[in-house]
């Protein structure tokens, strides 16, 4: 995008979908990646990548184990961000808002999407509990394998998404001599308009 730059979109949700809809026709290898960052109860950030299963006017969808460190702090504390990182193309997004569990029926539709192997792997693995060794979730695995042999895998009941829904997203665009641009949506409730404002790099 050159410097002198017109908006290219009105609409954060429009914007987004063009870029995501680049990186994923792109060579990059995982263009769904995406940093998630959340605060505990106590305070404590803690950030990792988790991959992006849905966006829409609503929010930004991934899924996990309810139990697992992420589960945890986004139970304590919904606000969160997460950040997209296409180097590929010289773009990032930044995302903020608060995380909201997704409904039933969207849990299980996906869920019945993956992989038999990845929905026993959920049933498995106790994520981010201590494990005293790798026979011991592979025998995890064998017995939950066993357990729904011949039929299909349910949803475990501590497994689902999350919805992050939006209240501040900025798009980023690599600039020579890192006069880099930068637009910025905000709005104060997921009911409002967002408002756009350009940013110094």
């Amino acid at each position: 995008m050159p410097q002198d730059a017109v908006l290219p979109f009105d609409d954060p949700f429009e914007w987004f979908d063009a870029w995501y809809t680049q990186a994923r026709e792109s060579s990059m290898i995982e263009p769904t990646a995406l940093s998630l960052a959340t605060v505990d109860a106590d305070g404590q950030p803690s950030v990792r990548i988790v991959l992006l299963k849905g966006a829409d006017r609503k929010g930004f969808v991934f899924y996990t184990n309810l139990q697992s460190r992420k589960g945890r702090a986004l139970h304590a504390e919904q606000r969160c961000a997460l950040t997209f990182f296409w180097p590929e193309l010289g773009r990032q997004v930044r995302v903020e808002g608060r995380a909201e569990p997704v409904d039933e029926a969207a849990a299980d539709a996906y869920f019945s999407s993956r992989p038999r192997q990845s929905q026993l792997g959920a049933w498995a693995s106790q994520q981010s509990q201590s494990l005293g060794s790798r026979a011991e979730l592979e025998a995890a695995l064998q017995e939950v394998s066993a357990r729904y042999e011949g039929q299909p895998v349910p949803r475990p009941p501590h497994w689902s998404g999350m919805c992050v829904v939006p209240t501040r997203i900025e798009f980023w665009q690599a600039g020579e001599a890192r006069l880099h641009d930068r637009w910025e949506f905000v709005r104060e409730s997921p009911e409002a308009s967002f408002k756009c404002r350009r940013l110094f790099p």
